[in-house]
This record gives structure tokens, sequence and C-alpha cells, in this order.
């Protein structure tokens, strides 16, 4: 009796094996008909792709490709008879058609009992991914429009996956493709939108060495850090992109802002003497120093190297801004320390010095207004103290207005 049990179990799975690799051959024969049930098909299909005895077949996997593939080419058929057509179906086919295939690709590259590797789909299937490969691009760029950062990131993030697949071992995309890096860095900005950092750091290596795009991709990467709380990461980040992009300023000012607020100044004064002994007019390298000798409050030398950076860049407004901020610090300073004793033979001495500075503070702040009338962070504060401490009624009811007084 259990032997007759036991063949009967066995013929029952012989049976339900016959009925998945009977149900991917109907797909495949539903999917190459004029007029295509493709629902019938896919149904067909995704039991097979789950079933344990199709499953790891590359053979299934080939056939679900075919259906994306003939999915797909209905679509642009309908596209260019002008008739209705789903775009969206347009994208997902391709995306999904690269899925599969790239699975029967790699089920297909396993050797065979004799240790024979008998890949007959690799040609042809790489063929039509290739030719399909731009609607990867077409496909992140339609979703990354509507701020669906998840689905976008799963277009450009199988472009670039897909290029080092052994597929494309002949093509080399990694080394060939020119419009790869700008890919990685829209998977890059996809990414972090969504504060997905294990992304941002995937595949922002992809454009570092982008032209217009490298210097962005490396700021992720620097942010992703910081977020994650990796100090050591975060700082050793801004290092190289300082090297790779020294004239773009977020690593530089976020380096040099870490060593202030840690008040790391001899860090970040041996840093900025580098960056100047490479670059001695750069503009901003020179402001940097200014500010580092503003926030240790030696005013002269801050004043001094704030002076050298307009006197390269006579527009440079947050040069002219720290200069009239620095003198109404000396000001205060200086009147922290006076007499208040209206009496005293000094105070009338005290009283001009105090003037002085606010005299030497206006013309700074009133050329970076001049500079910058929309940025009133730079000047109103500024202008509103030393037009109140000149007693210059006429402009101070002007500020006062102005700041909502």
């Amino acid at each position: 009796m259990k032997r007759v049990l036991f063949s009967m179990v066995l013929l029952m799975a012989a049976t339900l094996s016959f009925a998945q690799v009977k149900a991917v051959k109907e797909a495949k024969s539903i999917a190459g008909e004029t007029n295509p049930d493709f629902g019938k098909a896919e149904q067909l299909i995704n039991g097979a792709l789950q079933n344990a005895e199709t499953k790891d077949d590359a053979a299934t996997w080939d056939v679900a490709g075919f259906i994306q593939k003939r999915i797909n080419e209905k679509q642009m058929e309908n596209a260019y008879l002008r008739k209705p057509y789903d775009t969206t179906k347009v994208y997902s086919s391709v995306l999904n058609m690269y899925q599969y295939y790239l699975k029967c690709d790699e089920l297909a590259q396993k050797p065979d009992e004799k240790g024979k590797i008998k890949n007959r789909f690799r040609k042809a299937n790489a063929a039509t991914l290739l030719v399909e490969r731009p609607n990867l691009i077409n496909g992140g760029i339609h979703y990354f429009n509507q701020d669906k950062n998840k689905e976008a990131l799963s277009y450009f993030a199988m472009y670039i996956d897909a290029s080092s697949s052994p597929m494309f071992e002949k093509e080399n995309l990694l080394a060939t493709d020119t419009l790869l890096s700008q890919v990685a860095y829209y998977a890059t900005l996809a990414s972090a939108k969504m504060e997905d950092y294990p992304s941002v750091m995937k595949y922002a290596p992809y454009a570092e060495n982008d032209k217009e795009f490298g210097k962005y991709a490396m700021e992720f990467v620097s942010t992703a850090y910081k977020a994650e709380g990796d100090t050591v990461k975060w700082i050793a980040s801004l290092k190289d992109g300082i090297q790779k992009y020294p004239d773009h300023s977020f690593f530089f000012g976020h380096l040099i802002d870490y060593y202030s607020n840690t008040n790391k100044y001899d860090e970040a004064m041996k840093f900025a003497d580098d960056m100047l002994a490479k670059e001695p007019n750069n503009t901003f390298y020179l402001y940097v120093k200014g500010y580092l000798y503003h926030n240790m409050k030696d005013y002269d030398n801050s004043i001094e190297y704030y002076k050298k950076t307009i006197a390269v860049d006579p527009n440079y407004a947050e040069a002219y801004s720290n200069l009239g901020l620095v003198y109404v610090q000396k000001a205060q300073d200086f009147a922290d320390n006076a007499t208040a004793d209206m009496n005293s033979p000094k105070y009338a001495q005290e009283q001009e010095a105090i003037k002085k500075f606010y005299e030497e503070a206006k013309p700074y702040y009133e050329r970076a207004r001049e500079l910058k009338p929309d940025q009133q962070d730079l000047w109103i504060q500024g202008l509103y103290r030393v037009y109140y401490n000149l007693n210059m009624g006429t402009e101070f009811e002007e500020i006062e207005k102005l700041m909502g007084f």
C-alpha cells in the first residue's frame, strides 16, 4: 500500500511539474499572438516564476522577459499608429524586461552536470536590452519630474547596476557609456531627496568625475555621512571634495565651519594656509581666513584678510558685511571698557573713539546693501546699529521701517 501511495505522490509531482512547463510554453504562445491576452500570459508566467519546479529554469525567466518585450512592442505600435497607449506600461515593461532577462542570464550561466555552460539566451537578450536601455533613463525622468523619487530611483539604479552585468561584458558600459555619470547623479539626487543614504553612497561614486554634476554628487555623500553621524567619514569626504573640486566652496566652507565650531582653529588655519599656498588670490580662501581670525576675535588680522578679499573681488558682499561687523564689535568691546562717567576727562575722547569705529563700519555695510539689497541679513541689523550710534535720524528711520518697527 505504501508503495502505491509513494508512486501516486511521484506521479502527482511529475504531473504538477509538467503542468508548470506547459504553462510557460502556453504563456509564450499567448504573448506571441497578434492580439495577445497579456493578462493571461502574465498570470501563467507569474505562477511558473514562483513554482519550485520552474523558478530556477532560465527558460522560465526568458519567457517572462519575452512577455514584457511584447507588451512594450504593442504599446509602441499603438504610439506609432497614433492610437491611445499607456506610457507607464512602456516604461514598466522595459524595467521588468531587464529584471527578467538579467535573472535568465544568471541562471543560464550555471554549469550543467558535466560542468559546461550553455547560455543560449545571452546574445538575443543582450541585444534587446541594449536597444531598450535609453528607456530606463526616460522612465526615471518620467517619475522624477513627478517627484516620485522611489520609482525614479528604480529606473536609474537599474541603468547603473546593469552596466556591470556580464551580459554586457563586450560593450564595457562602465567605461564607454557617456551618460552613466549623469544618470548616477540623478540616482543620487533621488536618493538624497528620500534620505536614502545607503543608495546615495552606492550611486554617487559613479557620478564623481562628471564635469557638471560631480561636485554635487560628492556633496550628497558628505551630507549622507553627516546625517548618519559618521564624523570621521564626513570630514574625509569634505577633504576629498576639496582635492577634487577646489573651486567648489561647499567642501572647504563646511570643513572650516567644523574646525571653527569645535574650536580647532590651529587645524583650520593650517588648512586655510595650505589652500592659499596653492591659490593666493582665491577670494573664498582669503575670506575664510578672515572669518577664522574673526571667530578668534583677532580683529586686526580679520580686517586685513577681509580687505584682501575685496581687493581681489570688489563685489564680495559677505566680506563687506563682515568688515562692518568687525568694526561694530570693536566699538562694542571698546565701549564695554570705556568710562560711563560723563564728568571724566576721558569720556569725550573715548566716545569719539567709539564713534569712529561706527563711522568705519558704515561704508562697508552700505556697500553690502548696494551689492545685495535683497539679502537683508548682510546689512540691516548692522546699519540699524550704525545709524543709531551716529545719530543719523533720516537713515535710521528708514531702516526702522524696513525692520517693521
